[in-house]
């Protein structure tokens, strides 16, 4: 499959090939993470990536667009179907593009905003300073509590009738517990606020029923089309009719030029294995998988930020056991268990060298790793924590991983 790139270019091919082999051999914790399907890497690597497409379907600046307005059609009306959106754009890159888009529309710079502060669980485009949200405009973070670790609702309630912001942002990045938007809708619609609903990590179990959806509630919804949602790297922006010609106009022209129509094509074939039964019973496996590798390792003594999950992720505290998250994420990756160092609440170490790691069960649930599984993947995650530097256990455990985890085979991998 890769003849014309190993003529071509023999030193990529042979990179792709190594990629391909550590996916396979590897068990990917990453919660940002997956496998995409077969059809939508074909689809990726199709010839759509050709053909240059600005504009809208209908109304795009260059000819030979009947194909790709009718896959851009169907992507829109899937993601409808899955969300129940009143109006869709599939043309953002990723979710980082997605939210500029959304504060690019409906706010001007300078205005205040609000989201989760990026240590407490939320993402840099949520108004974390180092990031253009947290730049151009007046931002404000609400907190997690410090005892609890939830959300603190009634804290973010005081901070936006102080700072009375133009939006308020509510989505997660390294929160394993359920958004409740409702309690969001009352703070915004007393202070006068827009709602952003950011789903990027859990729009797959939004769709399958396993997390309330955010589209009856919020004023405009963003994600990522990868994650959880099982597609292509890209984006997605759903959003109340009243929104939709200022949300279009800034994708484009606003900050875009044309969309990838390979990747638009990814995201149709992802929305269409979304609106199968099968997407549901993988879902589940994701939420059961999380939730019992949360319990085994708490059993072994490890803290899980909020006690737990109910989600795809969970956010472990590595301290306890004299270790850092970066020591503890490289040690783990050495032994073939792929995560990231991440930062917990209130962390008292630097974000280059958090308290904590993130992960996630997407990847390993879409090769059929279950619930059952999780007490092996905790002892390992244990043994090779316990001994960050021992280059024998690492080696033993990596061992141990690339046997079990052949064994499922992943989607879309090259036979290797």
């Amino acid at each position: 499959m890769l003849d014309a790139i190993q003529s071509q270019d023999p030193e990529i091919a042979a990179l792709i090939l190594a990629e391909n082999r550590r996916q396979a051999e590897t068990i990917r914790l990453i919660a940002s993470e997956n496998y995409a399907s077969k059809a939508v890497q074909d689809a990726v690597g199709s010839a759509l990536a050709n053909k240059y497409s600005e504009g809208y379907g209908g109304k795009r600046y260059y000819e030979g667009q009947e194909n790709i307005d009718e896959i851009e059609r169907l992507a829109i009306e899937r993601v409808k179907q899955i969300f129940g959106a009143e109006h869709v754009n599939v043309q953002p890159y990723s979710g980082s593009p997605a939210n500029m888009a959304v504060y690019f529309a409906l706010v001007k710079a300078g205005d205040p905003v609000m989201g989760l502060g990026l240590p407490h669980g939320g993402h840099l485009t949520h108004g974390w300073g180092v990031n253009f949200s947290g730049t151009y405009y007046d931002a404000h973070q609400y907190p997690v509590d410090r005892e609890t670790e939830l959300i603190d609702y009634d804290e973010m309630a005081r901070i936006a009738r102080e700072v009375r912001p133009k939006m308020i942002i509510a989505g997660i990045s390294a929160y394993p517990r359920v958004v409740e938007w409702d309690r969001f809708r009352e703070v915004a619609d007393e202070v006068g606020a827009l709602l952003v609903a950011d789903i990027a990590h859990i729009s797959g179990l939004v769709a399958a029923g396993l997390h309330p959806s955010p589209i009856p509630v919020c004023d405009v919804v963003t994600s990522t089309t990868h994650k959880t949602f099982r597609g292509p790297r890209g984006g997605m922006i759903m959003c109340r009719a009243e929104h939709a010609a200022a949300i279009d106009k800034a994708v484009f022209p606003g900050l875009q030029g044309g969309p990838h129509n390979n990747t638009t094509a990814g995201i149709a074939i992802a929305a269409k294995e979304a609106l199968q039964p099968e997407f549901k019973v993988w879902a589940q496996a994701v939420v059961d998988s999380a939730r019992a590798l949360g319990e085994q390792l708490s059993e072994r003594g490890f803290r899980l930020i909020t006690g737990g999950t109910d989600n795809h992720m969970i956010v472990v505290d590595v301290t306890a056991r004299g270790v850092g998250g970066r020591k503890a994420a490289a040690a783990l990756n050495a032994a073939g268990i792929v995560c990231n160092a991440n930062s917990i609440p209130f962390d008292p170490r630097k974000p280059w060298d958090p308290s904590g790691i993130r992960i996630g069960t997407a990847a390993i649930a879409s090769r059929g790793v279950g619930a059952e599984h999780m007490g092996r993947l905790a002892a390992w995650i244990d043994r090779v924590i316990a001994a960050p530097d021992d280059a024998a256990v690492a080696a033993a455990v990596r061992s141990e991983v690339r046997e079990f985890i052949t064994a499922f085979p992943a989607p879309g991998l090259l036979d290797s």
